[in-house]
């Protein structure tokens, strides 16, 4: 593979986003990679989000699926990944936090063969940002994380995770909330697969704007990194 020929697949996982999914998917589409496949799953949205996916977002996309039970972020990434056929695939969560802009960025180590799997990392080389009850919860997962699967993350947390497609096609995703992000560390891990990653940028939205993770996905997660563990 290399910059000009690969295909970026783009799992969009969305839940109650209405004033964010349109925005969110023209920031995709006006990204700088130039073969997308832009994959949106609707994850049982009750607020006009799936209006607004149908009326303004199908023709823009390549795929709209929607689930009829609310399954979690980790169901809505199990559907995607699943129908994903690009080279590589990334998440990109529905809000504004992280920056489409960067795709480049976190594919280009997979794309110059140094790894399988990049991770997007908010704290790398960066000032921090957001809730420090969040920041702090961050690095005690991701230092939780570390102690299990040997790996040297700064951010196991984070959305941009880039994956060849073959690799993440391949793990059984069993997770169905954020739970997801320690578990697919975990198994990434205990297949000895390589993961780099480089520093991106961060724009946190506050509770009020739509922030959903909350205190018992935290708890949520060291439980997966107990279960998951090598």
């Amino acid at each position: 593979m290399n910059e000009n020929d690969f295909t970026l697949s783009i799992v969009i996982p969305c839940y109650n986003e209405r004033d964010n999914i349109e925005t969110i998917v023209h920031r995709v589409m006006d990204s700088p990679v130039k073969n997308k496949e832009i994959i949106v799953v609707d994850d049982m949205s009750t607020d006009g989000t799936r209006e607004i996916l149908e009326e303004k977002i199908r023709p823009l996309v390549q795929q709209i699926i929607y689930h009829e039970v609310n399954g979690g972020k980790g169901a809505a990434l199990r559907t995607g990944f699943k129908h994903a056929t690009g080279d590589i695939v990334i998440v990109q969560d529905a809000d504004q936090e992280y920056d489409p802009q960067e795709y480049p960025k976190v594919c280009a180590p997979i794309l110059r063969g140094e790894c399988e799997v990049c991770y997007g990392s908010r704290f790398l080389h960066a000032k921090a940002k957001g809730y420090l009850s969040n920041r702090m919860a961050n690095k005690v997962l991701t230092w939780l994380s570390n102690r299990f699967t040997h790996l040297h993350l700064t951010d196991m947390e984070t959305c941009y995770k880039a994956f060849k497609r073959e690799i993440i096609q391949s793990i059984d995703i069993v997770e169905q909330r954020f739970g997801f992000e320690p578990e697919i560390t975990a198994k990434i891990a205990r297949r000895g697969i390589k993961v780099v990653e480089v520093p991106i940028s961060y724009h946190p939205r506050t509770n009020e704007e739509g922030k959903k993770i909350g205190i018992r996905d935290g708890f949520r997660a060291i439980y997966c990194i107990w279960r998951y563990r090598k």
